[in-house]
Protein backbone atom coordinates (compact mmCIF):
# COMPACT_ATOMS: atom_id res chain seq x y z
CA UNK A 1 0.00 0.00 0.00
CA UNK A 2 1.63 2.93 -1.13
CA UNK A 3 -0.79 5.85 -1.21
CA UNK A 4 -1.35 8.39 2.06
CA UNK A 5 -4.15 10.79 2.64
CA UNK A 6 -3.85 14.00 4.82
CA UNK A 7 -7.17 15.79 6.40
CA UNK A 8 -5.93 18.87 8.48
CA UNK A 9 -7.52 22.32 9.90
CA UNK A 10 -6.33 25.15 10.82
CA UNK A 11 -6.91 28.70 11.12
CA UNK A 12 -4.87 31.72 9.56
CA UNK A 13 -5.66 35.61 10.32
CA UNK A 14 -9.51 34.51 11.73
CA UNK A 15 -10.14 32.22 8.50
CA UNK A 16 -11.23 28.74 8.81
CA UNK A 17 -8.55 26.62 6.98
CA UNK A 18 -9.69 22.71 5.77
CA UNK A 19 -6.97 20.96 3.35
CA UNK A 20 -7.87 17.24 2.01
CA UNK A 21 -4.82 15.30 -0.01
CA UNK A 22 -4.67 11.74 -1.35
CA UNK A 23 -1.28 10.68 -2.91
CA UNK A 24 -0.33 7.67 -4.69
CA UNK A 25 3.45 6.88 -4.35
CA UNK A 26 3.42 4.19 -6.72
CA UNK A 27 6.96 2.81 -7.73
CA UNK A 28 7.92 1.44 -10.93
CA UNK A 29 10.90 -0.64 -11.86
CA UNK A 30 12.32 -1.04 -15.42
CA UNK A 31 15.35 -2.48 -16.91
CA UNK A 32 16.09 -2.11 -20.72
CA UNK A 33 18.16 -0.85 -22.90
CA UNK A 34 15.48 0.20 -25.55
CA UNK A 35 13.27 2.18 -23.32
CA UNK A 36 16.16 4.03 -22.45
CA UNK A 37 17.64 5.19 -25.78
CA UNK A 38 13.92 6.68 -25.96
CA UNK A 39 14.92 9.43 -23.49
CA UNK A 40 18.92 9.12 -24.15
CA UNK A 41 19.62 7.50 -20.88
CA UNK A 42 22.41 5.22 -19.62
CA UNK A 43 20.36 1.70 -19.33
CA UNK A 44 20.72 0.40 -15.37
CA UNK A 45 17.69 -0.34 -13.01
CA UNK A 46 15.70 2.09 -11.69
CA UNK A 47 13.30 2.19 -9.10
CA UNK A 48 10.60 5.47 -8.83
CA UNK A 49 8.89 7.74 -8.62
CA UNK A 50 9.30 7.57 -5.00
CA UNK A 51 6.37 4.46 -3.41
CA UNK A 52 5.68 5.23 0.00
CA UNK A 53 8.93 7.40 0.97
CA UNK A 54 7.31 9.97 -1.59
CA UNK A 55 3.65 10.05 -0.59
CA UNK A 56 4.44 10.06 3.14
CA UNK A 57 6.40 12.82 2.38
CA UNK A 58 3.61 15.04 0.69
CA UNK A 59 1.79 13.87 3.64
CA UNK A 60 3.36 15.28 6.21
CA UNK A 61 4.78 18.45 4.22
CA UNK A 62 2.37 20.17 1.80
CA UNK A 63 0.07 21.47 3.65
CA UNK A 64 2.82 22.82 6.35
CA UNK A 65 4.86 24.27 3.34
CA UNK A 66 1.23 26.21 1.90
CA UNK A 67 0.84 27.96 4.92
CA UNK A 68 4.06 29.23 5.00
CA UNK A 69 3.63 30.68 1.56
CA UNK A 70 3.59 34.41 1.67
CA UNK A 71 0.64 34.74 -0.99
CA UNK A 72 -1.76 31.63 0.26
CA UNK A 73 -4.20 33.73 2.09
CA UNK A 74 -3.99 36.67 -0.62
CA UNK A 75 -3.95 34.70 -3.70
CA UNK A 76 -4.62 31.00 -2.84
CA UNK A 77 -4.41 29.47 -6.42
CA UNK A 78 -1.01 31.40 -6.72
CA UNK A 79 0.21 29.80 -3.50
CA UNK A 80 -1.01 26.52 -4.52
CA UNK A 81 0.55 26.70 -8.01
CA UNK A 82 4.47 27.47 -6.61
CA UNK A 83 4.67 24.38 -4.37
CA UNK A 84 7.22 22.65 -5.13
CA UNK A 85 8.62 19.29 -3.19
CA UNK A 86 11.49 17.32 -4.19
CA UNK A 87 9.58 13.76 -4.26
CA UNK A 88 7.58 11.21 -6.25
CA UNK A 89 4.06 11.06 -6.36
CA UNK A 90 0.68 12.37 -7.53
CA UNK A 91 -1.45 14.48 -5.45
CA UNK A 92 -5.05 15.35 -5.43
CA UNK A 93 -5.83 18.52 -2.88
CA UNK A 94 -8.39 20.38 -2.03
CA UNK A 95 -8.67 23.76 0.22
CA UNK A 96 -11.63 25.08 1.97
CA UNK A 97 -11.59 28.39 2.96
CA UNK A 98 -14.78 29.30 4.34
CA UNK A 99 -16.98 28.83 1.59
CA UNK A 100 -14.17 28.74 -1.36
CA UNK A 101 -13.06 26.05 -2.69
CA UNK A 102 -9.82 25.06 -4.29
CA UNK A 103 -8.76 21.95 -5.76
CA UNK A 104 -4.83 21.64 -7.35
CA UNK A 105 -4.50 17.98 -9.14
CA UNK A 106 -0.80 16.72 -10.26
CA UNK A 107 -1.16 12.84 -11.56
CA UNK A 108 -4.02 10.62 -12.19
CA UNK A 109 -5.96 10.62 -8.74
CA UNK A 110 -8.97 12.84 -9.02
CA UNK A 111 -11.24 14.99 -7.53
CA UNK A 112 -15.06 14.94 -8.38
CA UNK A 113 -18.05 17.18 -6.94
CA UNK A 114 -21.50 16.29 -6.54
CA UNK A 115 -23.50 19.34 -7.43
CA UNK A 116 -27.17 19.11 -7.80
CA UNK A 117 -26.93 15.83 -7.76
CA UNK A 118 -24.75 15.54 -10.76
CA UNK A 119 -20.80 14.30 -11.02
CA UNK A 120 -18.75 17.45 -11.94
CA UNK A 121 -14.91 16.49 -12.43
CA UNK A 122 -12.56 18.77 -10.93
CA UNK A 123 -9.61 17.61 -12.32
CA UNK A 124 -8.25 16.00 -15.61
CA UNK A 125 -6.05 12.88 -15.46
CA UNK A 126 -2.19 13.63 -16.34
CA UNK A 127 -2.32 10.84 -18.59
CA UNK A 128 0.76 10.76 -21.24
CA UNK A 129 -1.81 10.11 -23.98
CA UNK A 130 -3.90 13.11 -23.31
CA UNK A 131 -3.55 15.20 -26.15
CA UNK A 132 -2.45 18.46 -24.89
CA UNK A 133 0.25 16.66 -22.38
CA UNK A 134 1.42 14.35 -25.49
CA UNK A 135 1.92 17.85 -27.46
CA UNK A 136 4.19 19.50 -24.55
CA UNK A 137 5.74 16.17 -24.12
CA UNK A 138 6.72 15.69 -27.84
CA UNK A 139 7.82 19.56 -27.58
CA UNK A 140 10.13 19.40 -24.53
CA UNK A 141 12.33 16.33 -26.91
CA UNK A 142 10.19 13.02 -25.18
CA UNK A 143 8.16 10.19 -26.39
CA UNK A 144 4.85 8.77 -25.50
CA UNK A 145 5.19 4.77 -26.11
CA UNK A 146 2.91 2.18 -25.38
CA UNK A 147 3.92 -0.61 -22.89
CA UNK A 148 1.12 -1.88 -21.27
CA UNK A 149 -0.46 1.93 -21.36
CA UNK A 150 0.91 5.03 -22.49
CA UNK A 151 3.78 5.80 -20.93
CA UNK A 152 6.32 8.90 -21.16
CA UNK A 153 9.21 7.48 -22.54
CA UNK A 154 8.36 3.46 -22.01
CA UNK A 155 8.60 4.01 -18.06
CA UNK A 156 6.02 6.64 -16.64
CA UNK A 157 2.12 6.15 -16.57
CA UNK A 158 1.52 9.88 -15.65
CA UNK A 159 2.82 12.94 -17.43
CA UNK A 160 2.72 14.93 -14.36
CA UNK A 161 4.02 14.08 -10.82
CA UNK A 162 6.43 15.61 -8.46
CA UNK A 163 10.20 14.33 -8.32
CA UNK A 164 10.73 11.79 -10.84
CA UNK A 165 13.78 13.66 -11.77
CA UNK A 166 15.54 11.71 -14.76
CA UNK A 167 12.12 12.29 -16.31
CA UNK A 168 11.61 15.75 -15.00
CA UNK A 169 12.13 17.66 -18.12
CA UNK A 170 9.36 15.71 -19.82
CA UNK A 171 7.00 14.82 -15.93
CA UNK A 172 6.50 18.43 -14.73
CA UNK A 173 4.66 19.18 -11.66
CA UNK A 174 3.03 22.03 -12.65
CA UNK A 175 -0.84 21.44 -10.94
CA UNK A 176 -3.97 22.30 -12.34
CA UNK A 177 -6.32 24.18 -10.28
CA UNK A 178 -9.92 25.01 -10.14
CA UNK A 179 -11.67 27.27 -7.92
CA UNK A 180 -15.51 27.53 -7.12
CA UNK A 181 -17.80 28.83 -4.18
CA UNK A 182 -19.67 26.33 -2.41
CA UNK A 183 -23.33 27.16 -2.60
CA UNK A 184 -26.54 25.11 -1.18
CA UNK A 185 -26.77 22.72 -3.99
CA UNK A 186 -23.14 21.74 -3.57
CA UNK A 187 -23.26 18.38 -1.67
CA UNK A 188 -20.43 16.62 -1.33
CA UNK A 189 -16.53 16.09 -2.95
CA UNK A 190 -14.50 13.33 -3.48
CA UNK A 191 -10.89 12.77 -3.78
CA UNK A 192 -9.57 9.35 -4.90
CA UNK A 193 -6.76 7.66 -6.43
CA UNK A 194 -6.70 6.29 -9.51
CA UNK A 195 -7.53 2.58 -7.65
CA UNK A 196 -10.55 3.99 -7.65
CA UNK A 197 -11.38 5.50 -10.56
CA UNK A 198 -9.85 2.35 -13.09
CA UNK A 199 -12.96 0.82 -12.46
CA UNK A 200 -15.60 3.19 -11.28
CA UNK A 201 -16.50 5.86 -13.21
CA UNK A 202 -17.46 9.72 -11.49
CA UNK A 203 -21.36 9.39 -12.31
CA UNK A 204 -21.14 5.91 -10.42
CA UNK A 205 -18.95 7.20 -7.49
CA UNK A 206 -21.85 10.00 -7.01
CA UNK A 207 -24.47 7.80 -6.96
CA UNK A 208 -22.73 5.34 -4.59
CA UNK A 209 -22.03 8.43 -1.90
CA UNK A 210 -25.63 9.29 -2.27
CA UNK A 211 -26.63 6.21 -1.55
CA UNK A 212 -24.96 6.34 1.91
CA UNK A 213 -25.72 7.86 5.47
CA UNK A 214 -21.83 9.17 6.45
CA UNK A 215 -18.98 10.20 4.54
CA UNK A 216 -17.35 7.53 6.08
CA UNK A 217 -19.66 4.88 5.12
CA UNK A 218 -19.55 6.46 1.96
CA UNK A 219 -15.46 6.14 1.32
CA UNK A 220 -15.37 2.71 2.68
CA UNK A 221 -18.51 1.86 0.09
CA UNK A 222 -16.53 3.21 -2.71
CA UNK A 223 -13.06 1.72 -1.67
CA UNK A 224 -15.21 -2.35 -1.45
CA UNK A 225 -16.79 -1.73 -4.80
CA UNK A 226 -13.41 -0.71 -6.26
CA UNK A 227 -11.92 -4.17 -4.93
CA UNK A 228 -14.89 -6.26 -6.08
CA UNK A 229 -14.77 -4.77 -9.47
CA UNK A 230 -11.03 -5.58 -9.64
CA UNK A 231 -8.56 -2.91 -9.03
CA UNK A 232 -5.34 -4.38 -9.22
CA UNK A 233 -4.26 -1.00 -8.04
CA UNK A 234 -4.04 0.87 -4.50
CA UNK A 235 -7.33 2.28 -3.49
CA UNK A 236 -7.98 5.55 -1.11
CA UNK A 237 -10.66 8.09 -0.73
CA UNK A 238 -11.83 10.25 1.04
CA UNK A 239 -15.28 11.62 0.97
CA UNK A 240 -15.89 15.27 1.90
CA UNK A 241 -20.03 16.35 3.04
CA UNK A 242 -20.35 20.19 2.82
CA UNK A 243 -22.64 20.45 5.54
CA UNK A 244 -23.99 23.89 5.04
CA UNK A 245 -25.75 25.43 7.93
CA UNK A 246 -22.45 24.24 9.96
CA UNK A 247 -20.43 26.22 7.53
CA UNK A 248 -21.43 29.90 8.84
CA UNK A 249 -19.59 29.54 11.53
CA UNK A 250 -16.49 28.27 10.03
CA UNK A 251 -16.94 25.03 11.46
CA UNK A 252 -15.12 22.40 8.99
CA UNK A 253 -17.47 20.22 6.75
CA UNK A 254 -18.02 16.42 7.96
CA UNK A 255 -15.42 14.34 6.23
CA UNK A 256 -13.99 10.60 6.53
CA UNK A 257 -11.98 8.26 3.95
CA UNK A 258 -11.30 4.64 3.46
Amino acid sequence: MEDFYDIKSSRVDDKQINFFGVFDGEAFTFRTSYLFSLINLTPFAITGHGGTHAAGYLKQHLFENLLKHPAFIGDTKSAMSNIHVGVGSTASTAVLIGNHLYVANVGDSRAVLSKAGKAIALSDDHKPNRSDEQKRIEDAGGVVVWSGTWRVGGILAMSRAFGNRLLKQFVVADPEIQDLEIDGDTEFLILASDGLWDVVPNEHAVAFVKDEDSPEAAARKLTEIAFRRGSTDNITCIVVEFCHDKMVDGSPPSTNKS
